[in-house]
């Protein structure tokens, strides 16, 4: 019997005991040839199960720690080996005191795990999009595109999608659906359907399905732990029509003529996904924070590292880009497959020396997240026909099915960058060729003195006809991320106007980049 999983199966018919000769398959696997007893109904006692829970919780904080130096400052290169990464003992608690917002990966966990704790699984994504959009923490990209969107009276799912969200591709609910696989053991489509109701707040198409498969990830390492096996099996809630899951299965097919050598699978993987879509601040640029290519990071972490903690977050660390989420991920599906226990003792001090303090804008610290997420992962098992006693959970483990096709930016492709580098006097008009546009610029405060509760307002016009008109707050929480875009005018020259319409003396409206769109 698998020593790590320290599950027993119910041995009460004969699909459980093919079940338990499937799952004692798993661990010595080669190249993830075990198979996952689907159907099969499994017991694991609570005990173990909060060990597994602590040690995905504890190992996506230590993920993020270990790579948050290395944020975004290599874009489009790995890490070389000569530079060292950093640890000791109260790395994690000091992050804690000076630079908390590091852990938005956690935190932002956090924050729909307490509307679950305070309305329960069943609570709707009004409930979870309002509690987001109203916390207190900084958002970017696609969150912060989504907020904005919910505190004007777009919802979701039409917050995330990609005609509201020019960011609805990029990493943010693949780094926000760790809790949602950690509360689904051994069901990855109980999992995708808590995924649909929080995904869809501020992501689409490649973006949404980054956190269906980190979730799913989660999900299947209760009841395997057979990497390759889990990265596979995991895939199946994707569509095969998917770039998302194109790419991840190009990672596994390297990885399999190519064992030895993660580099070259990232060189791969780099020339053939890298040319971003979507997010503005991503096309022809360096920066790249779509969820497809960052989940082959973890992926190339989880399958490199064959199963050795500090290799894998190692690895996901030196791919680059958003290299503190990705470690966060590939750390928390180990430690969820390993438990806490089996953590090599080298990185548990970060951990204890922490594990009281809350997480910024929460009211949950590592300790009390443990209980909670047991908790809503009994609450989850009940829902879907499992039993929970006193000292045990038992579930039917699911075979994965994909989620619904989507594709982001669908019939259109990037054609133009261009840096524009002006404040608004009160309008400016730029010629463009194409289908969309997206113009990128912020509400700036010039004057130190005027107040920061400011709102400027701003009319877009297209080819003369007003198109929109809308707010820019000051205030960082709650602005705008980009000034404007659209992606449904008709392929052609085009002219876009934007005025602003309350110019107020100690601000400026500062417009930076536009990035123009043809049809594909």
């Amino acid at each position: 019997m698998n020593s790590i999983l320290k599950y027993t199966i119910l041995k009460y018919t004969a699909m459980a005991l093919m079940g338990a000769a499937a799952l004692a398959g798993c661990k010595d696997a080669d190249k993830g040839s075990a198979s996952i007893p689907y159907g099969t109904t499994v017991t694991i006692d609570k005990a173990t199960l909060l060990d597994k829970i602590k040690g995905g919780w504890a190992a996506q904080t230590i993920g993020c720690t270990y790579g948050g130096p290395t944020e975004f400052k290599y874009k489009g290169g790995m890490i070389n080996d000569s530079i060292p990464i950093i640890w000791y003992d109260d790395y994690c608690k000091d992050i804690f005191a000076e630079d908390p917002g590091l852990y938005d990966d956690v935190y932002m966990d956090l924050t729909f795990m307490e509307v679950m704790a305070r309305e329960g699984i069943d609570a709707p994504a009004a409930s979870f999009a309002d509690a987001f959009a109203n916390a207190d923490y900084k958002l970017w990209h696609a969150n912060q595109a989504a907020r904005y969107n919910i505190l004007n009276g777009v919802m979701p799912p039409a917050s995330g999608h990609w005609k509201n969200n020019p960011h609805a591709d990029d990493i943010d609910f693949q780094i926000e659906a760790d809790f949602i696989g950690m509360i689904c053991p051994g069901m990855p489509n109980v999992s995708s359907a808590f995924a649909d109701r929080i995904g869809h707040i501020m992501n689409y198409g490649d973006g949404f399905y980054g956190g269906v498969y980190v979730a799913a990830l989660y999900t299947l390492a209760y009841v395997c732990d057979d990497i390759p096996t889990v990265v596979e099996q995991a895939l199946q809630t994707i569509p095969a029509e998917a770039n998302f899951r194109r790419c991840i299965e190009d990672v596994i097919s390297f990885w399999r003529k190519n064992p030895s050598d993660w580099k070259q699978c990232w060189l791969a993987i780099d020339q053939k996904y890298t040319a971003e879509k979507g997010c503005p601040e991503g096309v022809w640029n360096g920066f790249d924070i779509d969820a497809t290519i960052n989940a082959a990071y973890c992926v190339i972490g989880l399958l490199y590292g064959e199963g050795d903690f500090f290799r894998t977050l190692d690895i996901s660390t030196r791919c680059g880009q958003d290299s503190d989420c990705n470690p966060a991920t590939a750390g928390g599906i180990l430690g969820v497959m390993m438990g806490y226990e089996a953590l090599p003792a080298k990185w548990k001090p970060a951990v204890e020396r922490c594990e009281n303090i809350d997480f910024p804008y929460t009211s949950i610290s590592l300790a009390t997240s443990y209980g909670i997420t047991l908790d809503l992962l009994e609450k989850v098992v009940v829902a879907n026909g499992g039993n929970v006693t006193d000292d045990a959970v038992s579930f039917s483990i699911e075979r994965p099915v994909a989620v619904a096709l989507e594709q982001s930016f669908e019939g259109i492709k990037p054609v133009e960058r261009r840096v524009v580098k002006l404040d608004l006097d009160p309008e400016y008009t730029w010629d463009f060729n194409g289908s969309g546009i997206v113009l990128q610029g912020q509400l700036r405060r010039d004057d130190k003195s005027a107040p920061d509760d400011y709102v400027a307002r701003i009319e877009a016009s297209v080819d003369g006809k007003v198109v929109d008109t809308f707010a820019m707050p000051l205030d960082y929480i709650t602005r705008k991320y980009d000034i404007f875009h659209t992606y449904d005018l008709t392929d052609g020259p085009h002219k876009l106007t934007v005025r602003w319409l309350n110019p107020t003396r100690g601000y400026a409206v500062q417009c930076k980049d536009i990035v123009v769109y043809g049809t594909e």
